[in-house]
């Protein structure tokens, strides 16, 4: 019996934690309780909630992947700007991906410690995979209709960065499973693991 026990244990699905942000953008657009709503409608729990205005030094730490973190948003960022014929050199005034990716962060930065945030942790059954299909891709234009970003988000990579800010996309959400134990330490540091 207590072998059955054990083997059942090790199938059983196992709890994660993420973390959500709703940026200044969904805060002021009213959006909190939707994305709530949301969430909650996945069957996901919300083990802790606070508003806070991020300041840069703790936004400077959430985003502290480094030089090959900048070198892949700069990757992506070039791609965009080719997507859409745009000289980034011209734009930009580089095409050099570390030095995309670093203006990236700033413009990040400069976003989220702009105005008030609600960040929640949320748990559950493959809560990180669950969050993000809910808040659909980081990029709005290509977030399915029904994701929080597809019904909400307005903006897009190519306006953003052509104004040198980020893209305004509602939420954030934890990238993976590492991604969200660190972020979780660093906005509730009385939750870490």
């Amino acid at each position: 019996m207590a072998e059955k026990r054990k083997a059942a244990a090790q199938e059983a699905p196992s709890i994660e934690r993420t973390l959500v942000i709703v940026k200044p953008d969904g805060v002021e657009r009213h959006l909190v309780g939707e994305v709530i709503r949301r969430m909650e409608n996945t069957g996901l729990k919300i083990e802790a909630m606070k508003m806070v205005t991020a300041s840069r030094e703790l936004m400077d730490r959430h985003y502290a992947g480094g030089l090959e973190w900048c070198k892949g948003v700069g990757e992506k960022t070039k791609k965009n700007y080719a997507q859409y014929g745009l000289d980034i050199v011209k734009e930009l005034g580089t095409d050099d991906d570390t030095k995309i990716g670093k203006m990236v962060k700033e413009w990040l930065i400069d976003y989220i410690s702009a105005g008030p945030s609600v960040a929640m942790i949320l748990s559950g059954n493959h809560a990180v995979d669950n969050v993000r299909r809910v808040c659909g891709p980081t990029l709005p234009l290509v977030a399915p209709p029904g994701s929080i970003r597809g019904d909400f988000a307005l903006d897009s990579a190519d306006y953003a960065n052509r104004d040198k800010r980020a893209v305004k996309n509602i939420v954030h959400a934890s990238g993976n499973l590492e991604e969200a134990k660190a972020e979780i330490a660093l906005w509730f540091p009385e939750f870490r693991q």
